[in-house]
């Protein structure tokens, strides 16, 4: 049965490493390879999730790579091969003739590969890995349309961030082998010895937090709307920002290790639940609002892993999964045909493609948490965790859920609206929102044929019955099959409360019907610019890195490589002193010793003349001055 977990892992890492590779080469014949491949997957990742294999390879000395299928896995590798297959059926249709399908099809696989390894990675180093993997290829489907410079910068924003973020898993792996877990296997993480417990679980909290875009990280996932709709359908909904939510629900017993965690990241979640729903309702854009939506709803997910609801997590999850998925494609294919994402200009967008409206329809009105779709019923079980461990949290959140029901509403009442007067079409004029080269192509198929209905359908059915998890039986196997052994279903009066706000919440959007050009107060305009978190990174992280960058830059150039100069400067000088006192000293006295000693010999040879008489007169005096010399000593 292991092998079936090791095709699981292999087959879309292989099959998208030799599609990108392919590239162009690969032409029409990368998205039926890629669509088999993910129907394969999807057939193994349900074996799997039966079967619960097991399977482990040495890594690193005492380090084995190990990978497992539990309940809280099976259920993601489901979702995750499900989500997939349906995105890549929808996207097969949407390459034109000069897009590189290869690269496109082979990252798509790979980022859904990554997250399958994520998902049934049980020690921390092969989880950094597919971490990394992920990070990695969202950064390259973000930025698909190289060819645009704001493509690209929005790429390079939500790399960075949760780059940024994720070094917290390498903080934690190191704090966890200081504190005695040699293995590093997550299982084993919460008996790391303390102070080292408590910097483990704060680095994986923050690489959570990262990934999924909760405060204060939501702002890259406004930037990574700037990619193709497939790619924000698979990114929104079962890969990437769910991982970070996957995260903390599986290291729960982490966070209940410390008393501070789980309450910390609880709050975190509702609070990124209600602020970043009110940044969906003062959206104009809809891409826009979908991203700010799903902040907020990953943020019940992460409500319930700080509050120890794992089922309940695990539940509002696979719910939201198939919802937001559909809702992305089906904006994917009102951006494609009328070029803009703007929500005024897509009034009426609904009823000028029945279908495809009505699927929006039914994922926006489960996206709002109405009775009975899905994300009724997973909210209140969320809530229902959130209760048991502050009434503070239970109110947030319940204030959120109000919130999710605005933006989901005012989002139908734009596309379902009476359509505009006859005039030119819309999307055409300035200020229609991103597009792309001058089609307004936005990784989505133009007609409404089985390419977008099949697949925007089967999510929209899946959204709508995922519910079913929440409700009191599946409930209750859903957390034997997770391990949620605290867990508890929302009482009747909860299900009451729970349900009359959201309906009044939504009654209240409707009624308040949106009104095209109406001047924004400031408070608006500052939601609708994601609280200025954008703004605020680059004012307390960007900037004083840059100006300390500038700072060193100028220290190295004026202080350090000053010193460098000098110090030959200095070299130079004494190089210089040195060759005077070697040329007018030494050289000197040596060339006064040399004239000294020729002038010598030039003396000591004038007597040898050969002449004999000079000889005897010589040796003549000689004698008389040795005579004298003794004479005088005497």
């Amino acid at each position: 049965m292991s092998a079936l977990l090791w095709l699981l892992i292999a087959l879309p890492l292989g099959a998208g490493a030799v599609l990108g590779v392919a590239g162009r080469a690969a032409g029409r014949a990368a998205p039926a390879v890629a669509v088999a491949v993910a129907a394969a997957v999807l057939g193994l990742a349900v074996a799997v999730a039966v079967g619960r294999p097991a399977a482990r390879a040495p890594l690193f000395a005492g380090m084995p790579a190990r990978m497992a299928v539990d309940g809280l896995s099976a259920v993601l590798v489901v979702t995750v091969a499900a989500v997939t297959l349906c995105v890549l059926v929808f996207a097969a249709g949407e390459c034109g003739a000069g897009e590189n399908r290869g690269r496109f099809f082979g990252l798509m696989l790979l980022f859904a590969g990554a997250m399958l390894v994520t998902v049934t990675a049980r020690t921390l180093p092969l989880l950094l890995m597919a971490w990394e993997a992920m990070g990695a290829t969202s950064w390259a489907l973000i930025g698909h349309w190289w060819r645009g410079p704001r493509r690209v910068r929005a790429a390079d924003t939500a790399f960075l961030t949760t780059r940024a973020a994720d070094l917290g898993l390498y903080l934690a792996a190191g704090a966890a082998l200081a504190g005695g877990v040699g293995s590093l296997e997550l299982d084993a993480l919460p008996r790391a010895a303390s102070p080292w417990l408590e910097v483990t679980v704060a680095g994986v909290v923050a690489a959570a937090l990262g990934k999924s875009a909760q405060l204060p990280f939501s702002f890259w996932l406004s930037r990574a709307m700037e990619g193709p709709s497939p790619v924000s359908a698979l990114l929104h909904s079962a890969t990437m920002v769910a991982a970070g939510a996957y995260l903390l629900l599986r290291a729960h017993p982490l966070l209940a290790a410390v008393g501070w965690a789980g309450p910390l990241v609880a709050w975190l979640g509702a609070g990124t639940a209600l602020a970043l729903g009110l940044v969906a309702v003062a959206q104009r854009d809809l891409k826009q609002l979908l991203a700010a939506s799903t902040a907020a709803q990953v943020g019940f997910m992460v409500l319930a892993a700080g509050s120890g609801g794992t089922a309940a997590g695990t539940a509002q999850l696979v719910a939201h999964a198939a919802t937001k998925s559909g809702l992305f494609l089906a904006a994917g294919v009102w951006l494609n045909t009328l070029g803009t994402r703007q929500l005024p200009e897509l009034t009426g967008a609904a009823r000028a493609r029945p279908l495809v409206g009505a699927a929006f329809a039914v994922g926006a009105l489960t996206l709002a948490g109405l009775p009975p779709l899905s994300l009724w019923a997973a909210k209140d079980t969320v809530l229902a965790a959130a209760r048991t461990e502050s009434t503070g949290l239970y109110v947030l959140g319940l204030a959120a859920a109000a919130v999710a029901a605005v933006y989901s509403v005012k989002a139908i009442r734009y596309v379902t609206g009476a359509p505009p007067q006859p005039g030119p079409p819309p999307g055409r004029g300035p200020g229609t929102g991103a597009r792309r080269g001058g089609g307004g192509r936005d990784g989505a198929p133009e007609g409404g044929g089985p390419g977008v209905v099949v697949p925007l359908w089967v999510l929209t059915g899946a959204a709508a019955v995922a519910g079913v998890l929440a409700l009191p039986g599946p409930a209750a196997w859903l957390r034997g099959l997770t391990g949620d052994a605290a867990g508890r279903p929302p009482s009747v009066p909860e299900w009451a409360v729970s349900t009359g706000v959201v309906c009044a919440a939504a009654g209240w959007a409707w009624w308040r019907a949106p009104r095209p050009g109406r001047a924004r107060q400031a408070p608006a305009r500052w939601a609708a610019d994601w609280l200025g978190l954008e703004r605020a990174a680059h004012l307390l992280l960007v900037r004083p890195v840059f100006g300390l960058a500038r700072a060193l830059a100028a220290f190295d150039d004026r202080v350090v490589d000053g010193a460098v100069r000098q110090t030959g400067r200095c070299g130079l000088a004494v190089a210089r002193l040195a060759r005077r006192l070697d040329d007018g000293g030494i050289d000197a006295a040596v060339r006064a010793l040399a004239a000294g000693a020729r002038r010598l010999g030039h003396w000591a040879r004038r007597p040898q003349t050969g002449l004999l008489h000079q000889y005897y007169a010589q040796a003549a005096v000689g004698f008389a001055v040795l005579v004298l010399i003794a004479l005088w000593v005497r």
